[in-house]
């Protein structure tokens, strides 16, 4: 996805994007986006939102608009991982663990805002492309990794 990210910002360089905001985004174009989430979840080690990121990239919407879709479409998605993983545990849980659990789930969200925010704020005045060099050379270097391994 590293080099989806590169190619889809330089393509839509100079394009203004069809949906500037989530209220313009139509049903049909959140299915699309969610067809690229589901090609995230066929092949293993792919970014679920840097898919859907470019997907949504890729239909023509600004990049504010697909970030903060992604950011909604995970909160689902999330939420049900981890109904399945405590439901997977019996909800036997003592009163210790009960205080663990939400304090991870508190601090998760906290740092989850923080780092939305900052995204957020970085994407209106800069592009995807840092991150699309960010996986090329963390994947050269997890390859060259096992390579030596």
């Amino acid at each position: 996805f590293g080099i989806l990210f590169i190619f889809i910002e330089t393509k839509n360089k100079n394009r203004e994007p069809r949906v500037r905001s989530l209220r313009e985004l139509t049903y049909q174009d959140a299915f699309l986006i969610g067809i690229f989430q589901l090609i995230a979840a066929i092949f293993p080690g792919t970014s679920r939102s840097g898919a859907t990121i470019v997907g949504g990239l890729f239909l023509g919407v600004s990049r504010t608009a697909a970030a903060e879709f992604t950011f909604f479409l995970a909160i689902p998605v999330m939420a049900g991982a981890s109904i399945l993983k405590i439901a997977k545990y019996g909800l036997s849980f003592s009163a210790e663990e009960i205080f663990m659990l939400l304090t991870a789930m508190v601090t998760a969200f906290l740092v989850s805002v923080l780092v939305i925010r900052f995204l957020m704020d970085y994407i209106k005045s800069h592009n995807f492309k840092v991150f699309g060099w960010y996986r090329i050379f963390l994947g050269m270097g997890v390859l060259a990794y096992f390579i030596v391994m």
